[in-house]
């Protein structure tokens, strides 16, 4: 396995629109590679992909490979997939890795059954083994009551789906460049299995992991029906709505606002937590926001030892007298 090299990260897009979180795993790219002695790179599969890879070139890529083609204007597995196999068997990276979402998921499973490779999923750590200099992998296991490390010693490239906003967005820098190597793939349609018909917005408006604000509510919400009292300040600040694994497992709001080990990582400028303890696997979802912000009416839970600001009280009578006062500065 000697002939792999270099540590590889995938840049999403949608619909030709770049996504800037992508690049938030060539910082963690550049660490591997600094350790294996190799080179952070990127890769790209779209009807035009110039830009984005000159774009992942500010962010630290040394290389981008790039697939242009028509066929690659939306987000298709079968033919993302075909496209990553044929780039991984012409320039074999050492270690790939893509963001923990719908597209780098599906992406990731395909190519790697394609390549017959074995995939690692969910990363929340990462790091290089300083004896066989192998991938490490760290992930919550049991429901986020522990840590499991493992490495894939058998087969190359090796490859995994990182969570978002684990690792700290690299800074961008105009004066950087990649060498950017245009790859050719073409694949006919009649050999693709689907077309898109339609995307439809999902009914949760904002993406809550690249959400800026966030307010989310726990166990303490005590019912459904105050996540109406949580909403009306995400609202009125432009957030989204998170909640605690107490919150979803009582079936008061959905999984797909969880925040937390076994939920969703994220780290917005303000997070605003209510009725929420403080858990350590709630915690281990949150605690990198840059503003923590705790209401609770336990003074000795322990959500405060991390927050920024300390509310003791009750939600249902601070929260609406927050709305009130933000309507009044926002002049909303």
């Amino acid at each position: 396995m000697a002939d792999y090299n270099d540590v590889w990260v995938y840049i999403e897009h949608k619909d030709g629109a770049l996504s800037p979180m992508s690049f938030e795993l060539l910082g963690v790219a550049q660490t591997l590679a600094g350790e294996l002695g190799s080179k952070a790179c990127a890769f790209v599969i779209a009807e035009n992909a110039d830009e984005m890879a000159k774009e992942a070139g500010y962010y630290g890529a040394s290389k981008v490979y790039a697939i242009n083609g028509s066929s690659f204007k939306t987000f298709r597995p079968d033919a993302y997939s075909k496209a990553a196999a044929s780039l991984i068997n012409n320039y074999k990276p050492d270690i790939i890795l893509y963001r923990s979402t719908t597209q780098g998921l599906e992406l990731s499973a395909a190519t790697a059954a394609l390549v017959d490779v074995g995939l690692g999923a969910d990363a929340i750590g990462l790091s290089i083994d300083s004896g066989s200099k192998t991938l490490k992998l760290t992930r919550a296991a049991f429901g986020g009551s522990y840590l499991a490390t493992y490495m894939n010693e058998k087969s190359k490239p090796q490859m995994a789906t990182v969570r978002p906003k684990v690792f700290a967005m690299p800074e961008r820098d105009a004066s950087k460049s990649a060498e950017i190597v245009k790859d050719s793939f073409a694949v006919a349609e009649d050999d693709l299995r689907s077309k898109v018909a339609q995307f439809m917005q999902s009914e949760i408006a904002v993406n809550l992991v690249e959400a800026d604000i966030i307010v989310s509510g726990g166990r303490g919400m005590g019912k459904a029906e105050g996540f109406a009292v949580i909403k009306a300040l995400a609202d009125v600040l432009g957030g989204a709505v998170g909640a605690s694994r107490a919150a979803v497992d009582s079936g008061w709001i959905s999984v797909e606002q969880q925040v937390g080990q076994t939920g969703k990582t994220v780290k917005p400028k303000i997070y605003i937590a209510c009725g929420i303890s403080g858990a350590i696997q709630h915690l281990a979802g949150m605690r990198t926001s840059d503003c923590i912000v705790a209401i609770n009416k336990d003074a000795e839970a322990p959500i405060f030892k991390i927050a920024s600001y300390a509310i003791v009280g009750d939600y249902n009578q601070v929260v609406p007298k927050l709305v009130d006062e933000f309507k009044k500065k926002l002049n909303k």
